[in-house]
């Protein structure tokens, strides 16, 4: 197989990431930027670089080649699920933090403590219980905390001191430990921290996780039957959860229990600690009531802050929420009708019709968040209760922001260039943004992000009542008065992730690449996605693939309608994750419509996937067991009529391998041809070498084999 260079180069930059600055931090008084970068757009290494923003001037602060020399990256085993849960793709300094001043920052390598002070740019390793995961400085820079062995550990700057202040008791053993998130939390509730500390830097509120009722799964190499299975703790829908405490621990010594009604209230998908002290977000099993409650760290009683109950679920999904203000005002996001406002101490701050996705910031009484009123765009807002909200980014696209001081770094994704672009801005006491340097304009952050080997051809409309929004990606040298195409539906369509923004995303070019073969490959965002307010979203409650079909089949014959390049007696589907169980649903429910399908990693059997996530949409399984059977496929199998290759990778740990091997098994049982592609070693996360290619040309081969001939 002849390797695309597209497809090579999407692996090896992944997807355009490498060589642009990513996670950003401005410094308390806004006097430096800090952020990661590898030093080109194929080299996976990040690294730690500061930016003054009054000059531009970068300094590079810590290079993970000259930190380790000729020893390699060990990468401890806490560290890589981490990076799994979180998507990272990169190597090298992956994640740092900083104190209030940003002044030191501190990060993992090869399982070390490495500290860096961003002044003088003196690196140093200190001796810390190794393997160390997720280090953080304290607010005022004399400690670093960080997690090993299951414990919460504690160092000074200088070196000395080294001591756990929250440890799992002798006879726990591995299945209990503090600092680290469940797998719930950092799957399903997007929180990747699992310990805070006080702004005194000296007491810390942190996670106690026991994972000792949670069910054993068990992760094995059939390319390797002399390694023992991996096992891992999941929490299956409908079975036991892993009980989470949360617990204020002293420098000095010392755990005091928080309390709340945790039998009531058994997910935490918030915690932190502010200028008013500590605080948490408490979720019901069924996820219909929310409570955000007050700590006293005396003596770890609760207060309600406040309380939210919704019918369907309470969505959880707006990062940056729940905050305080200076004035202890109290920030969250409200649904209201068809949409999701800012809300402060209740009351909502946002118009109807303006979106909420992220609240990025709380400095005193202004909130910087991030709201658009189209759905394929994001923009970067303030909110003042003097002046109300104020838009600070104008062009189309996909923007965010970090703010330190008055000073601003806009990040930017726009449909009209590839990859990332980051700005520094002033903003001014009135609001409004101007250049942080001398010259005319913002001082940029240099990316060194690879440019596209393929220019998209990609047209974006809404369709239909619905308004449906949808990308169309056509061959560059297809024209018009051309043979009709045959289409490829290529779509995300879960409650998770939008595919259909005003960006030139990764994604997007594995579409172009498609349609480069000879496809009209069309993407839509349809019931559930995000970026629609709540009632769009909660569509999917009690089912979540026939709404989602529908509005795929909808958009299909809407687009086909007004562009006859669609050709629709020779129609694909393909996708991977919630993608993958769509394209398989799709073949099996609507062959009318759908004629082959490729279904990556799909989850066949909605009840093998954790509780929190499925239990949202889905509701307990003993008591809707028949939700859980609309929206899975076994009973569908018998009906396959059409072409079909499954694909999973045997190590993921997301949506087990087993889905694809059981629906695969209902097939032989019913008699039903069809085709698997098993990838040993492979997680959920898309490889990043030439397998990523192959892979992709073998779903080539197969759809051009039974659609084109």
């Amino acid at each position: 197989m002849v390797i695309s260079p597209l497809l090579r180069q999407l692996a090896r930059t992944r997807r355009f990431t490498l060589g642009a600055p990513a996670r950003v931090t401005v410094a308390r008084d806004g006097a430096l930027v800090l952020f990661l970068r590898s030093r080109a757009g194929d080299d996976p290494v990040g690294c730690l670089w500061s930016l003054d923003p009054a000059t531009g001037a970068e300094r590079l602060l810590a290079d993970p080649a000259a930190l380790l020399g000729d020893a390699a990256d060990e990468v401890p085993e806490e560290e890589r699920v981490r990076r799994e849960r979180a998507r990272q793709a990169a190597t090298g300094i992956t994640d740092y933090a900083t104190d209030a001043a940003g002044r030191l920052a501190a990060f993992a390598l090869s399982g070390q403590l490495w500290t860096v002070r961003t002044d003088s740019g003196t690196v140093r390793r200190l001796p810390a219980t190794e393997p160390v995961v997720d280090p953080r400085p304290s607010p005022d820079g004399r400690h670093v905390a960080y997690v090993a062995h299951g414990a919460l550990r504690v160092i000074a700057a200088d070196g000395g001191g080294d001591r756990a202040v929250a440890a799992p008791g002798p006879q726990e053993g591995p299945d209990v430990f503090f600092g680290l998130p469940e797998h719930a939390a950092s799957e399903s509730m997007a929180r990747h921290r699992a310990y805070w500390w006080a702004p005194d830097g000296q007491r810390l509120l942190t996670c106690r996780v026991d994972n000792r009722r949670v069910e054993v799964w068990w992760i094995a190499d059939p390319a390797d039957p002399a390694r023992p299975p991996r096992a891992m703790r999941y929490p299956r829908v409908g079975t036991a959860n892993a009980e989470v405490t949360l617990w204020i621990a002293g420098l000095a010594g010392g755990l005091t229990e928080v309390r709340w009604d945790r039998e009531g209230f058994e997910y935490l998908p918030v915690a932190g600690w502010d200028g008013h002290g500590p605080y948490a977000a408490v979720l019901s099993r069924d996820q219909r009531t929310l409570r955000v409650l007050s700590v006293d760290p005396a003596d770890g009683a609760t207060g309600l802050l406040a309380e939210r109950h919704d019918e369907h679920w309470v969505e959880l999904l707006v990062p940056g929420g729940p905050a305080r203000t200076a004035a202890g005002r109290l920030v969250t996001h409200l649904d209201r009708g068809e949409t999701r406002h800012l809300g402060v101490d209740g009351v909502p701050v946002t118009p109807d019709g303006l979106h909420l996705h992220e609240v990025l910031a709380v400095d005193g009484e202004t909130v910087l968040f991030t709201a658009s009123a189209e759905p394929t765009e994001r923009h970067v807002w303030t909110y003042r209760p003097d002046e109300g909200v104020r838009r600070l980014t104008e062009e189309r696209g996909v923007h965010t922001g970090v703010l330190g001081g008055d000073t601003l770094v806009i990040i930017s994704r726009t449909p009209d260039r590839p990859g990332s672009s980051a700005a520094v801005w002033r903003l001014t006491a009135d609001g409004r943004t101007e250049p942080a340097g001398a010259g005319p304009g913002p001082v940029a952050i240099a990316s060194h992000a690879q440019r596209p080997l393929l220019d998209l051809r990609v047209e974006s409309a809404p369709v239909g009542p619905r308004a449906l929004r949808t990308h169309l990606f056509l061959p560059s040298w297809h024209r018009a008065g051309d043979d009709p195409l045959p289409v490829l539906i290529d779509p995300y369509g879960g409650p998770a992730m939008q595919k259909v923004l005003a960006e030139q995303a990764g994604h997007a070019f594995v579409s172009q690449w498609f349609a480069e073969q000879g496809f009209a490959v069309l993407v839509t965002d349809g019931a559930g996605t995000p970026g629609r307010g709540p009632r769009w979203e909660k569509e999917i409650f009690g089912d979540l693939l026939g709404p989602v079909l529908d509005d795929q089949v909808a958009a299909l014959r809407l687009t086909a309608g007004r562009r006859p390049e669609l050709d629709l007696g020779r129609v694909g589907i393909r996708g991977w994750s919630f993608g993958g169980t769509l394209a398989a649903a799709a073949v099996l429910r609507r062959p009318d419509v759908f004629h082959a399908a490729v279904a990556g990693a799909p989850l066949t059997d909605q009840l093998l996937y954790d509780a929190c996530w499925k239990e949202r949409f889905l509701g307990p399984p003993d008591r809707h067991p028949e939700r859980y059977e609309r929206s899975s496929l076994f009973a569908d199998a018998p009906r396959l009529g059409r072409p079909l290759l499954l694909t999973h990778g045997l190590s993921d740990d997301n949506a087990f391998a087993a889905n694809t091997l059981r629906l695969s098994r209902a097939l032989l049982a019913a008699g039903r041809p069809h085709e698997v592609l098993p990838l040993s070693g492979m997680t959920h996360s898309a490889p990043a070498d030439d397998t990523f290619a192959r892979l992709l040309g073998h779903q080539l081969e197969f759809l051009k084999r039974h659609l084109t001939g």
